[in-house]
């Protein structure tokens, strides 16, 4: 199995903070570069990283990040605590609802806080090589909830999945689909049905690329194909990720997920959901309290593309040469479509926007929905699966990672 093929998500490069941009994928494999903790903040809002376990290292390499790059001049202990803090509240008001995120940002956090009496250069190193440890941790989670779940599989399974829980998602591996991966390596997967997930189709440029390079028979359908599929006997199992996991077993993910699962159980399809204990909250009793995100109504009024392009002729290449000599250049267009010409070596890049709704249309875009513990078969951890009730099962679960009073407290 090739899932090495895939790059990593997001790392730390010579005290920088690289990371995959996953807005312009697949067609165009851009690597940003976050000189500061500003910079992942606004790779976060704007989807360039996304996926919870991912936003939890991310939250954790930005803080480093801050420290390596903007704590210098400062001197007291204090002062550096108070701007740590605020560093956390910035990067954690960038998205409300995968608990990951907050998850990453508290665990700097409060390392920072109980080791205040190290001299400052001592604790700024203590910060940076804890994030890293995060980093290398969620892969090896990952790699054990791919192990736990796959064991729940049998040969010749035909799986669908929702949204992207790959490697993408992740810093390595991924949840959902590393459980996928991990079966097919085991000769288990005949074949993964993927939903495109609209509106910003992370089934559609995600994960079917994952699967595509990871060598996986896999075939991609519409949102509202799903049901049908069921129907003719297509499935025999549906795994999914998660963005935040109440005490009771509500789950919050990918908007449309909550539709599945109510037909899994209509057509008695087992219902997974596959997650790092990190995203389990035991602070919030149900899925009522799990704040759900709004995005741009822009996402459902119209379609983005990315791609590359080649001149095939030397006037093409000069005209586009002199459209983009000052840099990106954007082409007025009518009706509100948005176009971006990017000079990239000798090719060009274009990114656009195009307006597929009337301009005046009221749009309502949840980016999740949350899906009642009565549907969910089970919930696979890296510490094991756990299963109905959630309420005892999780708590239980979650005491074999070792971090359950965080769990509780955060």
């Amino acid at each position: 199995m090739p899932i090495e093929n895939i790059p990593r998500t997001i790392w730390w490069e010579e005290g920088k903070v690289m990371l995959v941009d996953q807005t312009r994928l697949p067609l165009v494999g851009d690597v940003l570069v976050c000189n500061n903790y500003k910079g992942v903040c606004l790779a976060i809002s704007t989807l360039a990283v996304r996926g919870a376990p991912a936003l939890g290292v991310a939250a954790a390499l930005g803080m480093a990040l801050w420290v390596v790059e903007d704590s210098w001049d400062i001197y007291d202990h204090r002062e550096f605590l108070r701007a740590l803090d605020l560093v956390a509240h910035d990067i954690t008001s960038t998205r409300p609802t995968a608990t990951n995120l907050f998850w990453g940002a508290e665990r700097i956090r409060r390392l920072a806080h109980d080791n205040k009496e190290l001299p400052l250069d001592e604790l700024r190193d203590l910060i940076v090589q804890e994030a890293l440890a995060m980093q290398a941790e969620d892969e090896e989670r990952n790699r054990a909830i791919g192990a736990n779940g796959a064991e729940l599989l049998a040969e010749g399974s035909r799986v669908l999945t929702h949204c992207n829980a790959g490697s993408l998602a992740t810093a390595y591996f991924g949840t959902a689909l590393g459980v996928i991966f991990t079966a097919h390596e085991q000769g288990k997967i005949e074949r993964v049905w993927i939903d495109e997930t609209r509106p910003v189709l992370q089934g559609t440029r995600l994960t079917a690329w994952e699967l595509r390079v990871a060598g996986i028979p896999s075939t991609l359908i519409t949102d509202s194909m799903a049901a049908s599929v069921m129907k003719a006997g297509d499935v025999d199992a549906i795994i999914v990720g998660a963005d935040r996991i109440a005490a009771n077993g509500d789950v919050a993910n990918k908007i449309g997920t909550y539709g599945l699962a109510v037909l899994a159980k209509e057509h008695d399809i087992p219902f997974y959901v596959a997650a790092p204990t990190s995203t389990v909250d035991l602070t919030i009793e149900s899925g009522d309290e799990i704040e759900i995100e709004e995005r741009d109504p822009l996402e459902v009024a119209g379609f983005t593309a990315s791609g590359m392009f080649e001149p095939d002729s030397e006037t093409a290449t000069k005209a586009f040469d002199m459209l983009t000599e000052e840099g990106p250049y954007s082409m007025p267009m009518q009706r509100g479509h948005q176009m971006q010409l990017t000079r990239k070596g000798g090719a060009y890049q274009f990114d656009g926007w195009f307006r597929m709704a009337p301009p005046d249309v009221d749009i309502y875009n949840p980016a999740f929905d949350v899906t009642p513990a009565k549907y969910v078969s089970a919930i696979i951890t890296e510490c094991g699966v756990a299963r109905p009730d959630y309420a005892d099962s999780l708590s239980a679960t979650c005491s074999g990672a070792g971090g359950l009073d965080e769990l509780r407290k955060r």
